[in-house]
């Protein structure tokens, strides 16, 4: 098990980080997402791995340890959001990296549209002005469960970033009237 106070590391490096197309596909992930440096890519990347292979190991065991595992695999999964409720194991295979980082908070507070970009939804959220069911939260790459996903809220603290929210919110409801 380890010393808990030891820190271990957390990601692997890919095995060959000078491919032209895996260094194209690195930065477009880095830029869609908003992520601060390829290590956040590449624990994403690594926690994926250890699910599938999860997965892989349980396709292969015998059939009882097979459906008590499974269970636990599957519930663990829908927790965080990351399938849904009639998942099975191939589901879990067919998981890519992009599923797993747009579990991340900065993610979702993009995509609800409480920023203008992955960049200020990363800005907002370490300064503090996301809540999420009633906690601060200030760790952008905080893996938000499904069931919290609908409490992340844009708390009020300064006036630039509800503007900036209302903003974005009212920008397409005004682009159809000018096109008039």
């Amino acid at each position: 098990m380890g010393d808990p106070k030891k820190s271990r590391k957390q990601y692997n490096r890919p095995r060959s980080p000078w491919r032209t197309d895996q260094l194209a596909q690195e930065l477009y992930l880095l830029g869609t997402f908003g992520l601060r440096n390829k290590r956040e890519l590449w624990k994403s990347q690594t926690q994926l791995s250890g699910v599938r292979k999860q997965a892989r190991t349980l396709l292969a065991a015998t059939q009882v340890v097979r459906e008590r595992e499974e269970k636990k695999l599957l519930d663990s999964l829908r927790r965080r959001g990351l399938v849904g409720e009639a998942a099975t194991l191939d589901d879990i295979l067919s998981l890519t990296v992009e599923d797993m980082l747009s579990r991340r908070l900065q993610t979702v507070v993009f995509k609800k549209g409480m920023a203008l970009s992955p960049l200020h939804s990363r800005q907002l959220i370490v300064h503090g002005h996301i809540t999420v069911d009633g906690r601060v939260i200030t760790v952008p790459g905080y893996e938000v469960p499904g069931a919290e996903q609908d409490t992340v809220v844009l708390t009020g603290g300064t006036g630039k970033a509800e503007a900036a929210a209302t903003e974005q919110a009212e920008a397409p409801a005004e682009q159809p009237a000018q096109a008039q």
